[in-house]
C-alpha cells in the first residue's frame, strides 16, 4: 500500500518584493500601499516561518503534494521550494496558474518529483464575473504505478462586501467547477478527482452543497442510480470539532476543504485510490486563543504585522491509500 501524503493551504499575500521587475507597473502601482517595506529580508522571514510548518508535516518528512494559494508569482514558489528542498531533503517541483487576479495572486501545486512522473498535465479555466476571478486550476500527476490523480485548485471569490452579497459570484464559479467535473468523466473513465482549496464558503453553503453538488451523503456519491456527478465532502466531520481553517469575529469557519470523486470514497477493489485520514492541521505554534485562530504575519506597514507568524488560514491535511 503506497501513501500520498497531501496538503492545502492558503499562505496569505505571499508577495513578491515592493516594487519587484518582475511585476507589471500598474499592479506595482496598485498594491503600493499594501506593499509598502515589503523587502527581501520580510519575504525571507515569512518563508523561513512557513517552512518551519511545512517541514513538519507527515511525521517531519514534508508532503508529497501541497497545493498553495494567495502566491504571487513564479519567484516566490521558487523560494519557498528551496528552502523546503533544502530543509527536507527531497526534490520539489511545482506548477503555477498565473490568472488575472487583481491583486496577483495565484495558485500553485507542488508536488516530489520524485514520486510523481514529469509528465503531469495542466489546465486553467478563468470565469468572468465583471472581472477575472483566480482560475480553476487542473493538474493530473502520474503515480509511479501508473495511476493518475486529477487534482483542481481553487480559490473562490472572496465575502469582501458580505457574505450574501458576494455569494452569486462563488455559486458562479461553483456551476463552472460542476460543469468542469462532468467534462472530465467525458474524457476519462471513473477518474480519481480531488479538488482542495480555499472555497470562501463553508461545506453546508449553498455554492457548495447545492451548486457544486458536494455532499455529505456516502449512499448518494456512491449511488449507481443517480445521474448527477456527486461529490463527497470531506470536511463535515470538523463542522462540530471547535476548530476552524478560518476565524472571523470570533466565528469558526471550515473554508479550506478537501472535495473528492465517487471512485476515491467508494470501497470497490479496482479504483486505485481510497481515504486514509484527513485533517486540520492546530498545531500549538500556529494558533492562539480560545477559537484557536490562526496566527497571521500580516504586513510590515500594519499593526498586525507579527514576523513570528504563518498566516490567516490554518493548512488541511489529506492522506490517500494507493494499492500497488
Amino acid at each position: 500500500m503506497v501513501k500520498h501524503h497531501i496538503y492545502w493551504w492558503n499562505l496569505e499575500n505571499l508577495f513578491d518584493i515592493e516594487n519587484s521587475p518582475r511585476r507589471s507597473s500598474f499592479l506595482n502601482d496598485k498594491l503600493k500601499s499594501e506593499l509598502k517595506d515589503w523587502n527581501i529580508n520580510i519575504l525571507n522571514q515569512k518563508l523561513d516561518n512557513l517552512v518551519t510548518i511545512i517541514s513538519k508535516f507527515n511525521s517531519d518528512n514534508g508532503p508529497d503534494i501541497l497545493g498553495v494559494c494567495e502566491v504571487e508569482n513564479e519567484f516566490v514558489i521558487e523560494q519557498l521550494i528551496a528552502k523546503m528542498n533544502a530543509s527536507l531533503n527531497r526534490a520539489y517541483g511545482f506548477v503555477i496558474s498565473e490568472s488575472e487576479d487583481k491583486r496577483g495572486i495565484d495558485t500553485a501545486l507542488i508536488y516530489d518529483t520524485a514520486l510523481y512522473g514529469p509528465d503531469q498535465t495542466t489546465f486553467s479555466l478563468r470565469i468572468i464575473k465583471r472581472n477575472s476571478t483566480r482560475d480553476l486550476f487542473q493538474v493530473h500527476l502520474n503515480t509511479a504505478n501508473g495511476n493518475k490523480l486529477i487534482l483542481v485548485l481553487n480559490h473562490w471569490p472572496s465575502r469582501s462586501g458580505g457574505e450574501l452579497n458576494s455569494e452569486p459570484f462563488r455559486i458562479m464559479v461553483a456551476e463552472n467547477l460542476a460543469y468542469w467535473i462532468e467534462r472530465i468523466h467525458e474524457e476519462q473513465e471513473n477518474p480519481s478527482i480531488v479538488l482542495m482549496g480555499d472555497f470562501n464558503d463553508n461545506p453546508f453553503n449553498r455554492s457548495i452543497n447545492e451548486y457544486l453538488m458536494a455532499k455529505n451523503n456516502r449512499a448518494l456519491v456512491k449511488s449507481n442510480r443517480v445521474k448527477l456527478r456527486y461529490l463527497y465532502n470531506l470536511m463535515y466531520r470538523f463542522l462540530d470539532a471547535q476548530l476552524g481553517t478560518f476565524v472571523f469575529n470570533s466565528t469558526l469557519n471550515i473554508l479550506d476543504q478537501f472535495i473528492v470523486s465517487k471512485t476515491i470514497l467508494s470501497e470497490k477493489t479496482e479504483y486505485p485510490f481510497k481515504i486514509s485520514t484527513v485533517d486540520i492541521i492546530a498545531y500549538p505554534e500556529l494558533v492562539k486563543g480560545t477559537y484557536k485562530k490562526p496566527v497571521r504575519y500580516g504586513r510590515p506597514n500594519a499593526s498586525n504585522f507579527n514576523p513570528d507568524g504563518y498566516s490567516d488560514h490554518l493548512p488541511i491535511a489529506l492522506v490517500l491509500n494507493e494499492k500497488e
